[in-house]
């Protein structure tokens, strides 16, 4: 019995060795020697790996930036320019300097201005819900609620306004990387160069229902009424299907659109408080000023009867 045993760790010892010849000289054949400019780019890379970039993590991206002729459509949001400048020296080309971006969110259908119409009874999950019906409220455009985009968001960026039932971003947090906006089911939210000085302006809503209609369900919706786009000497706004969008690389951030808008649809961020205009500011003619003295005259006049 023992000398089977033996016999048996002798042969499964013998495969095993032949195996491991076998294996190592099968890896010295076909070894490919990698660039070892490859590991530098991923050492310099911020290892977030979300997937911003377009590639499935910070090490696939680093191949692509080596293998690429030019790093014009290769880019790290969360590292920006800074990174991309580090990368290009490694590779030995020119980094193009790209606009920072930050997501937004196009739907200002709170409680308050899109009432509820039904009650939500299922999976807390926005693609889920949007999967099973247009959502609890007369829009079937806006934003479901549940936070799945919160959930998505790597950096904590985001989070869920109890009070509006809509995701709030963290601008100082946000790093553009487009997670949030891929696990919309709504496609409610954008991402939108940050823009001078932090100032952006965008219309917040995505209904491409007719006015009425629209307005009928959320009182903050975009009605393509055209003032805006009347109103825009950039041509920086579109309309298509009852919806006006606003194209941030013609936009010159003027905010004329936003006071034309009688939704209050159009957004403004990080732009100082508007001036009050003065209730009147026509100058007092010389007339007028004689019709109020002579009137300031004729009461003193009465108030002196009365008393006598």
């Amino acid at each position: 019995m023992n000398d089977i045993i033996i016999y048996t760790i002798i042969t499964v010892g013998a495969i095993g060795l032949v195996a491991a010849v076998i294996l190592f000289f099968v890896a010295k054949k076909f070894y490919v020697e990698e660039d070892p400019r490859i590991d530098q780019i991923e050492d310099a890379l911020p290892s977030a790996n979300c997937g911003g970039c377009g590639y499935p993590g910070c090490r696939n991206f680093a191949e692509a930036c080596v293998k690429a002729d030019s790093l014009d459509d290769l880019f790290c949001p969360v590292g920006g320019n800074d990174v991309m400048k580090d990368v290009a020296k490694i590779i030995g080309i020119e980094a193009v300097e790209k606009q920072a971006q930050i997501a937004v969110i196009r739907c200002s259908g709170s409680f308050e201005y899109r009432p509820k119409t039904n009650n939500y009874d299922g999976a807390a999950n926005c693609t889920i819900a949007a999967n099973l019906y247009s959502g609890d409220t007369g829009c079937q455009y806006g934003c479901l609620g549940l936070g799945e985009c919160v959930d998505a968001c790597t950096f904590d960026a985001m989070y869920m306004d109890e009070k509006t039932g809509l995701p709030v971003v963290i601008q100082d947090k946000c790093t553009g990387c487009g997670d949030c906006v891929r696990a919309c089911p709504k496609d409610i939210i954008e991402l939108r160069n940050k823009g001078k000085k932090d100032r952006r302006i965008f219309v917040s809503c995505i209904n491409e229902d007719k006015g009425g209609v629209a307005k009928k369900y959320c009182s903050v919706a975009c009605i393509g009424c055209s003032k805006c786009f009347k109103e825009c000497n950039y041509d920086a706004i579109t309309i298509k299907n009852f919806l006006a969008y606003i194209d941030y690389n013609k936009c010159v951030l003027c905010r004329k659109c936003v006071a034309v808008c009688p939704t209050d649809a159009i957004h403004e961020i990080n732009f100082p408080p508007r001036k009050k205009k003065p209730v009147n500011t026509k100058p007092t003619t010389k007339v007028e000023v004689k019709e109020n003295t002579d009137l300031i005259n004729i009461a003193k006049k009465n108030q002196n009867n009365n008393k006598s």
